[in-house]
């Protein structure tokens, strides 16, 4: 199966984000190992402490952003979610929502690495 059908089938909407670059498909799937660079290094792990917040919010945030740029849907919504109940001091009621996304945001960005390699 090619990237972009994979993708939809993971929630990914390839078509929004295709729109947003005028269609764009080989800067998308550029933008798209962008992406897996930038979960990669701003990788928010669920069990981080009070004294760490500020830093997950920063790496959520930009998670999000990316997300957001290339329609990556579910964890754009995710990280949208984690990053509104961080910035209130909600922590542990983030956590589960990280907890949930990790493994579908991996399977996205595990897809995407298979196509690239």
């Amino acid at each position: 199966m090619a990237l972009f059908e994979e993708l939809k089938a993971l929630g990914v909407d390839v078509d929004g984000g295709l729109k947003r670059i005028n269609n764009n498909e080989k800067l998308y799937t550029r933008l798209l190992g962008s992406f897996v660079k930038s979960i990669e290094s701003q990788y928010v792990q669920p069990d981080f402490d009070a004294a760490e917040c500020e830093g997950a919010i920063e790496k959520a945030h930009a998670i999000k952003g990316t997300a957001g740029n290339l329609s990556i849907t579910p964890v754009y919504e995710a990280y949208t979610e984690v990053v509104n109940l961080l910035r209130k001091g909600q922590i542990e009621e983030a956590r589960p929502i990280l907890t949930r996304i990790l493994p579908i945001q991996n399977e996205i960005a595990a897809c995407i690495k298979s196509h690239m390699a």
